[in-house]
């Protein structure tokens, strides 16, 4: 069986409870940019050329509504919906109308192993005007590599394994395979192009996603988000630290749905003629601790 070949993650929808408090989030801690209204009462957010990377609309879930998978071209498209039909799986296409919504050009609909509701898609609308944030400077590392990434629930990581690496055509990056403040941790990395993971897959999370990355240009862009995140109240989950896998120096902490976000700088890259799969013994090399932590060691 051929597999799909998805260049990116290009999008994440949000169904959240409070719009106003994800508005201020996204705006006055991340440093991203309301793209459009939209006529639900949500808004789209930008953070670089595309017209947009996420959106918001009023919900009860509290969670991710949808992960949109890029595609080179039209024919890249439907070698991913081949593979999924042939491996299985329900694959529906949208209307014009749905697509011209979603701002693409062509758009199918379909499920994870985890549940976790899919689009894939070729054709995404550009802004007609420039991105730039006076809160992050050094600006979002996206553009070719995506969003970011997500950690994403998997009901079982060898049937999540199989799914986005044999039908939508991402690559293995690593494993991290380890114990950390009691609990067990096995996560497999994914990418769809040169970031070290598009896609994470760790089974047992409360929601549909552990934490969302955006990746910004600078240590002190890192920084600085973290003073905006204490500043507005947001509560930090994990300290700036640097992981073993991607090379990221960043810092954890809770959105207004509860699920987490991730921000840092100077991630990995892989070339995939020369890149080696291996599994790690530990999430960080340094740093990443729970506050409390901190407040409990010894002074």
């Amino acid at each position: 069986m051929s597999s799909g070949v998805v260049s990116q993650l290009g999008y994440m929808g949000l169904a959240v409870r409070d719009v106003a408090a994800w508005e201020r989030f996204a705006v006055d801690v991340l440093g991203l940019s309301v793209g459009a209204r939209t006529p639900s009462g949500g808004f789209t957010l930008r953070l670089d050329s595309r017209a947009y990377r996420l959106f918001v609309e009023p919900g009860d879930m509290d969670d991710v509504s949808v992960m949109g998978w890029e595609h080179a071209g039209e024919a890249e498209l439907g070698a991913t919906v081949l593979a999924l039909r042939a491996g299985g799986h329900d694959v529906v296409e949208a209307g014009p109308a749905e697509a011209a919504d979603r701002g693409v050009r062509r758009l199918f609909r379909t499920l994870d192993p985890g549940g976790m509701p899919l689009d894939l898609y070729w054709g995404p609308a550009v802004a007609a005007e420039p991105f730039a944030s006076a809160l992050v400077p050094s600006g979002f590392v996206a553009e070719g590599q995506g969003l970011g990434h997500a950690v994403v629930n998997a009901r079982s990581q060898e049937e999540s394994l199989a799914f986005y690496t044999r039908l939508l055509g991402c690559r293995l990056s690593d494993f991290v395979r380890c114990e950390i403040h009691g609990h067990p941790v096995d996560i497999a990395f994914l990418h769809a192009n040169e970031r070290h993971h598009s896609v994470a897959l760790a089974v047992g999370q409360k929601k549909r996603i552990h934490h969302f990355m955006v990746e910004v240009g600078s240590i002190d862009d890192v920084g600085r988000c973290m003073d905006r995140a204490l500043r507005a109240g947001v509560r930090i989950m994990q300290t700036i630290g640097r992981h073993p896998n991607d090379g990221m120096i960043s810092f954890y902490a809770r959105t207004p749905s509860g699920f987490q976000f991730e921000v840092g700088c100077n991630g990995r890259r892989v070339d995939d003629a020369t890149w080696q799969p291996t599994t790690h013994d530990r999430i960080s090399e340094w740093g990443h601790h729970p506050p409390e932590l901190v407040v409990r060691w010894p002074r």
